[in-house]
């Protein structure tokens, strides 16, 4: 249970803290409500690269990681599909300069020609790095290319190709600031031991006086429904052939994402579960298996993904999926394993619960779904999922015409 307060500030900031007694650390944790899907498809991989720009300095600050590593404090960041995060760890008593640094970014990103060339020469070459000369590094952004047509999921967080990072132009880029780094579109979250009113107090000294830009919001594009079975075969220089199919399923406030997420762990939870035991270690024809679900806000993807053995044709491992979906289809999970599934995810609720960064980071996440209370009601909701929602949720996802093959075969 994770016990909070909130205040949203004239400016449209939205701040949530918690009081944590057992830790001698605060986590302060900002979210900015941007990830892929807000980009244009012509400059695709902005948000990513504003991650990189914002530990670039300020006009106050020009090194941001100095004033952390001096308050014995740790930071870090990364972005997504659906926002970006930002994240500072430190001794509690050190907490305003977590928040010092936080609100100075958020409106005096100092962004130079220099540190903007920079960073690109580093998003590119990550960009190479770990999607175009890494082995499978491709197999993602095919997967999603052949799954999504409309909506941005399309692209990953890196962007559809290294160009439109390096055609980024400096008003470009301050463009993007400008639409997505304010305080309205920011949530603030905070625990530590300190009273609820005194967090809330501090964050509103440092975040207060910053002004707020009215910027229109860009509708996100919905995904039609796939009326039609998708198929696309490529051949790489990689050790082995995989196998991945991906069906179109809920979004992540919709009651359908907790049936999903069991599902998936019931399929691919470790080596009691039904992938590994029945593929790889009873009919021998798969090196390694998941099943997975992308997590993401709006509309996702429920993947299946397989490594072929030497022996193995994709047909063959195709077959061997389609058995286990027809199984889950028509024969009800029994009540172990699916109990079994329930209480590893209360465990790992309750373990990350002790984590002061976690709960920060959790606050932040749900407020932004707009469903803040959710943060102590999803383990009820997982225990809500029954045997006959299973069954209705695999016949009702799991049809040819919602799924996206794809093969991606190793070069003889």
């Amino acid at each position: 249970m994770i016990e909070y307060k909130k205040r949203t500030l004239a400016n449209g900031l939205t701040i949530v803290v918690n009081r944590d007694k057992a830790s001698k650390l605060a986590a302060v944790n900002i979210l900015y409500k941007v990830g892929a899907r807000n980009e244009n498809p012509a400059r695709t991989g902005f948000a990513h690269l504003f991650e990189h720009l914002m530990f670039r300095g300020t006009r106050e600050i020009p090194n941001f990681d100095l004033p952390v590593q001096m308050a014995c404090g740790d930071n870090n960041a990364f972005t997504n599909n659906d926002y970006t995060d930002f994240y500072i760890t430190l001794p509690k008593d050190n907490i305003e300069t977590a928040l010092w640094l936080e609100s100075d970014r958020m409106e005096g990103l100092d962004i130079t020609p220099g540190k903007l060339e920079a960073e690109k020469r580093v998003v590119i070459e990550e960009f190479r790095q770990r999607y175009l000369n890494q082995p499978y590094g491709d197999q993602p952004m095919l997967l999603r290319a052949l799954a999504y047509k409309v909506h941005p999921y399309r692209w990953a967080t890196i962007g559809l190709t290294p160009d439109h990072i390096a055609g980024a132009t400096l008003d470009d880029v301050q463009a993007f600031y400008r639409t997505h780094y304010h305080p309205s579109n920011a949530i603030l979250s905070i625990s530590a031991d300190f009273d609820e009113e005194r967090m809330l107090d501090l964050a509103e000294k440092w975040f207060a006086p910053l002004a707020d830009r009215t910027v229109a919001s860009q509708p996100i594009p919905r995904e039609p429904d796939q009326e039609a079975p998708r198929r696309e075969e490529v051949e790489r220089d990689v050790p082995a052939t995989t196998l991945s199919m991906a069906f179109h399923m809920s979004s992540r406030t919709s009651q359908d994402f907790y049936t999903a997420d069991l599902v998936s762990d019931l399929l691919s939870g470790g080596d009691s579960s039904r992938l590994y035991k029945h593929l790889v270690q009873e009919q021998r024809l798969l090196a390694s298996v998941n099943a997975y679900i992308s997590g993401d806000i709006d509309p996702g993807l429920f993947v299946f993904t397989g490594q072929l053995l030497p022996g193995t044709a994709p047909e063959q491992a195709e077959a061997a999926f389609r058995a286990e979906i027809e199984a889950l289809q028509s024969i009800p999970a029994s009540d172990y394993e699916v109990e079994k599934v329930k209480n590893k995810f209360e465990a790992n609720t309750l373990f990350g619960e002790l984590n002061v960064m976690n709960k920060a980071m959790n606050l932040g996440f749900y407020e932004m779904l707009s469903d803040l209370p959710l943060v102590n009601g999803e383990v009820a909701a997982y225990r809500a999922v029954t045997t006959g929602d299973i069954l209705a949720f695999s016949r009702r996802t799991f049809r040819p015409e919602n799924c996206s093959t794809l093969i991606y075969k190793a070069k003889k």
